[in-house]
């Protein structure tokens, strides 16, 4: 996908979330192993990537999400993040969606000249129940970042985020359910009441996908499917559009660029149903899907 962006893969389990970890089920099926932590080699300077006439392949304006099979802030990855952190320091023009489980380490692993924050950089904390959300939400709102996410995945638990949400520092809330090896059950009235607590306080809130195995009305529903599950996700009506996020993007020189110069996601028409359409980056034109 043209909106991640993986400088590391391998990760180590350290939280309920992590028990049937997606990336550890992918890489089995490839006879890798999940455990074993490496830099990669053609994607570790991905957002530096350049067309044939010079022009950077990721534009002004799109967002990347970093770490996907990996943590951001995983204590392996030390050597590695200084130089991430150079990247993504050098590209203003582009929004970096870092998102970790470990935000007791974020504090130590910052750049020396971070501030109060970065302004292309969007952090967001794994909150997959109640007790999770409680030890890693204090810790994220007390953190030096100037936009603020969570993303509740895989959603295993019911989870209660208000009070946290009245600090007016969240701009975005993420949910789904838990896919492939032992998918726990997702319930829908979690995700309707987690919706509830964030229309309160007009925070955007999407409902990405239903998980493997769906609870609704008090019935389960085993949906494989991935397509079928964001579809679902999408028509239930969940996502809500709350107050928007401003990130001042700016060129080289730390001029902010016009928002009409900046990039618009498009879509397509498979795209219309899709439960992550809400936060998506947008069409990447692969033309692998086969639709117009």
């Amino acid at each position: 996908m043209h909106d991640i962006w993986n400088p590391w893969h391998g990760c180590r389990k350290c939280s309920e979330g992590c028990e049937n970890c997606y990336m550890y089920y992918l890489d089995r099926m490839r006879d890798k192993s999940g455990g074993d932590i490496y830099r990669t080699k053609a994607g570790f300077s991905y957002p530096l990537s350049r067309n044939k006439n010079g022009t950077y392949k990721i534009r002004s304006g799109e967002q990347l999400r970093v770490c996907m099979t990996s943590d951001f802030f995983l204590e392996e990855a030390d050597e590695w993040r200084d130089e991430v952190w150079s990247i993504i320091h050098s590209r203003p023009d582009v929004v970096f969606f870092l998102l970790t489980k470990r935000p007791e380490r974020v504090r130590k692993c910052l750049p020396y000249d971070w501030g109060d924050g970065w302004e292309n950089v969007f952090f967001n904390v794994t909150c997959e129940n109640q007790k999770r959300a409680d030890e890693r939400i204090p810790i994220l709102l007390s953190l030096p970042f100037r936009h603020k996410g969570i993303m509740c995945a895989p959603f295993i638990g019911e989870i209660s985020i208000r009070k946290y949400l009245a600090s007016g520092q969240i701009g975005q809330v993420v949910c789904g359910g838990e896919n492939y090896d032992g998918s726990r059950p997702c319930d829908f009235d979690w995700v309707r009441s987690l919706r509830r607590e964030c229309e309160e306080y007009d925070v955007t809130f999407c409902f990405i996908e239903t998980g493997t195995n769906f609870i609704k009305d008090g019935r389960t529903y085993h949906i494989p499917d991935k397509t079928m599950q964001s579809r679902q996700a999408f028509r239930s009506g969940m996502n809500y559009e709350g107050k928007p996020i401003r990130f001042v993007l700016c060129d080289t020189w730390g001029n902010p660029i016009p928002e009409n110069e900046l990039y618009v996601p498009h879509y397509r028409e498979n795209c219309e149903e899709c439960g992550s359409r809400l936060i998506c980056n947008g069409c990447s034109d692969c033309g692998k899907c086969g639709n117009k």
